[in-house]
């Protein structure tokens, strides 16, 4: 079983979602549709990046770093900040 760690970023505002799924497709339509709650805070988005990972425990481990300080510093770095950067 494969996992998933992603990141997304709000059209509208800028704001960064970093998820974790064993199904991207799934999850990715659940976002498109506003099933998730995150979805109805991003509104409209683009993925950032994937990675995917062979087990849950190191897909959850990168999943918190870039949840961590670092780690939005390590997106801030690749990515921007918010939008127009």
């Amino acid at each position: 079983m494969t996992v998933t760690v992603y990141v997304l970023r709000s059209k509208q505002t800028g704001k960064r979602y970093v998820g974790i799924t064993k199904c991207l497709p799934r999850r990715m339509e659940e976002h498109r549709r506003g099933t998730a709650l995150s979805s109805r805070i991003l509104g409209d988005f683009v993925v950032l990046m994937t990675e995917t990972f062979p087990g849950y425990a190191a897909a959850r481990d990168r999943e918190r770093f870039l949840k961590s300080g670092q780690g939005r510093a390590y997106l801030d770095e690749r990515f921007g900040r918010g939008l127009g950067v």
